[in-house]
């Protein structure tokens, strides 16, 4: 699929971008760009799109995301709805890879960094310790000047470097930049975040897509190396996990909210995406200790 090139400007006195978005809209589309980007939620909620990876993030979550690596963060509906305040607070820095030269990743020292790198290409979740440690490193240096501005990247990308086997999209996850499917594909999404409650027919998203229904399976599993199957089951889950989080209703009233019709298929999906059942892992997540300030 094509996502949009994002084009990321930095002024004349800065090698690398470090930014703070306080507005949920910011690249709130399906987009790539050639540089590498370190994004940390401070507060934030939604449906996460990185390569064939579909997640839900969360306040707390750090993620690494290499050059070309199509993404999306897609907030809550809650973020736009009028007359509700749920604000958004998200730190995001934006480097080329070779900022600093190009023998610089090359010296023993830094092979560490290099190779965290290349496994960033399929994205990389941060978490346990290195998530709060990138969490700390943002809260007080995101203003840094001179050298402490590059210190401050790269502790974080030693920090990240500990995460870099808990990759996110699939080795065989590849994208094509001359195609020209991107408007399709931003609509199958669209349409899925929207309608995923309900039952959504192969006619129904077939007509989103403004093709055939046969011509869809093929387009969809090419594009995506999955079936639109299992496409909308991970976003019902990822809806899932969300409502196990905040824990207010019980487990057969989540799998209804998520749109799935049967309890046993609604646990079946859940343990296959998830690697457990949704009461171990609700246990798991209720278990830590919060959200990182």
């Amino acid at each position: 699929m094509k996502p949009q090139l994002l084009r990321v400007t930095n002024d004349i006195v800065h090698s690398f971008s470090v930014r703070r978005d306080t507005v949920p809209c910011i690249n709130n589309h399906w987009h790539y760009h050639p540089e590498v980007e370190l994004i940390y939620f401070k507060k934030g909620n939604g449906t996460q799109f990185i390569g064939d990876s579909i997640k839900r993030f969360q306040s707390g979550d750090v993620v690494l995301v290499g050059s070309y690596l199509p993404h999306y963060w897609r907030f809550d509906d809650a973020y736009f709805n009028n007359g509700v305040k749920t604000c958004a607070d998200v730190k995001v820095v934006h480097f080329n890879e070779l900022f600093w030269g190009d023998s610089f990743l090359n010296l023993p020292e830094n092979r560490v960094i290099k190779t965290t790198l290349e496994c960033a290409k399929r994205g990389i979740q941060i978490k346990g310790k290195a998530k709060q440690q990138i969490a700390d490193l943002f809260n007080t240096h995101l203003n840094t000047e001179g050298p402490g501005k590059i210190i401050f990247l790269m502790e974080a990308l030693m920090a990240a470097s500990r995460c870099k086997d808990d990759q996110l999209s699939s080795i065989a996850f590849h994208h094509n930049v001359d195609d020209l499917d991107k408007d399709r594909i931003s609509a199958i999404y669209d349409y899925s975040l929207a309608h995923f409650k309900n039952v959504i027919t192969l006619e129904e998203i077939a007509e989103v897509a403004n093709i055939s229904p046969s011509s869809f399976c093929r387009f969809f599993k090419a594009k995506t190396r999955k079936t639109y199957t299992q496409f909308i089951n991970e976003i019902r889950i990822g809806n899932a996990c969300k409502l196990l989080i905040e824990n207010k209703i019980n487990v057969k009233q989540i799998c209804y909210e998520s749109g799935f019709n049967n309890f046993a298929s609604f646990h079946k999906f859940f343990k296959l995406i998830n690697g457990k059942s949704p009461l171990n892992y609700q246990k798991e997540v209720l278990a830590e200790n919060g959200h990182i300030n």
